[in-house]
């Protein structure tokens, strides 16, 4: 069966299309800029066809969608030969609140039940919800399924979910720890597992999602048992633009000091703030390790920082799990920074890991790279969201048969 699989921002689209006899995808694009001008970049990933990346008038999300599978099935530029090869599309949906504790087929209730989501995320739930209805207007009554960043924290126990606040706050308005993510960990919970030949149920695993966005996840038989982000992808570890955990008493002395309403407050957290608010240099981490290493402080605290505060959020989630086996490192900086890797196992010799340093040069690479002699595995393993979606796709879409 082949799967397509669509990632839908407010003026961007990603996709990804799968054959699901191989589990590889056979072209992916980015369709940019809807609704301003447009802009597609399709690239086939099959012998022979040549990629597409051009301006193209996309007014709106259905008109990218009619662009993609114009691509997907030309003569020119085409893996498949008519849209009836595509047997589903998997949809990546940011929040599912408490509604969605998996996957689930696309239908008149659940896109209800999306809309009432869409103040827990009113960024990228309305933008889905574009995706979902594009989709609808081009191709028909092809099946639809949507995956949920928050659906594999549902496992979260109460006292992992729940903040110390009045509690008709959660009865309510549904406050509480949601996570983000959660494609993401869930591919690291499986392919751990199958790189090390033991059984999910019998594992502990800290799966470190470290990119522009991060989040640290404690996975216990297979299940989330807490993780880092929360009621929004805001706190926890410092990001790249985003602040991480902090005083709430902080934003109000700011805002009483600057004039500032919370509009301006939430946006200076989430783009001003994280290594580019400490370094003053960038919110990449490679521009950080550059200018570090030429000599540059604040540069170099914002990375001690990053890695200090991965180290304690890891730290507490073996004493959350009475444990840990593995710490997998995932996402573009887990996957391919060996120094960011090396920074934050520094602090973890107390738990008997040890890192072998030549092992640790790998990028973008399944890889084991700890020493024999260490007490805790640690791996990089290159996360693959997109795959994660196509498989619940076809799952519940033969189920469905």
């Amino acid at each position: 069966m082949k799967i397509l699989v669509i990632n839908a921002g407010s003026s961007s689209l990603k996709y990804q299309l799968f054959d699901l006899d191989t589990e590889k995808a056979i072209a992916k694009g980015v369709c940019e800029r809807i609704g301003i001008d447009g802009h597609l970049k399709h690239t086939p990933l099959v012998e022979g066809k040549p990629v597409f990346n051009e301006d193209i008038n996309l007014p709106t999300h259905a008109e990218a969608i009619a662009a993609v599978i114009e691509k997907l099935t030309s003569k020119e530029y085409g893996v498949v030969t008519s849209m009836s090869e595509i047997g589903a599309v998997g949809h990546r949906v940011v929040h599912g609140g408490e509604a969605f504790k998996g996957s689930v087929l696309i239908d008149s209730d659940v896109m209800a039940t999306l809309e009432e989501c869409i103040p827990l995320a009113p960024l990228h739930n309305p933008a889905n919800i574009a995706g979902i209805k594009a989709c609808a207007s081009v191709m028909g009554d092809v099946p639809q399924v949507a995956v949920f960043d928050t659906s594999f924290h549902q496992t979260m126990p109460p006292k992992a979910f729940m903040y110390a606040l009045p509690y008709k706050f959660y009865e309510e308005l549904k406050i509480r720890r949601y996570g983000f993510h959660g494609t993401s960990h869930r591919y690291v919970s499986r392919r751990v597992p199958q790189i090390l030949g033991i059984p999910g149920e019998d594992l502990k695993i800290i799966s470190c999602h470290m990119g522009n966005g991060s989040s640290i996840c404690a996975i216990s038989g297979g299940k989330s048992v807490d993780t880092s982000m929360g009621f929004t992808p805001l706190v926890g570890l410092p990001m790249g633009t985003r602040c991480g955990d902090l005083d709430n008493g902080v934003l109000q002395y700011i805002m009483h000091k600057n004039g500032y309403n919370i509009d301006e407050m939430i946006n200076i957290l989430n783009k001003q703030s994280g290594v580019l608010g400490v370094s003053g240099v960038s919110s990449d981490f490679r521009d950080l390790e550059e200018a570090a290493n030429k000599g540059d402080e604040r540069s170099a605290l914002a990375l001690e920082m990053f890695f200090y505060s991965v180290a304690k959020v890891v730290g507490s989630y073996v004493a959350a799990m009475n444990g840990v086996d593995v710490i997998a490192f995932t996402a573009g900086i887990g996957e391919n920074s060996d120094t960011t890797r090396a920074g934050i196992c520094e602090y973890l010799t107390y738990l008997g890991c040890h890192l072998d340093v030549e092992a640790n040069k790998v990028r973008g690479k399944e890889a084991i790279i700890s020493t024999p002699d260490s007490k805790v595995k640690i791996m990089v393993v290159p996360t693959n969201e997109e795959l994660v979606i196509a498989k619940d796709t076809m799952e519940i879409v033969k189920g469905r048969k």
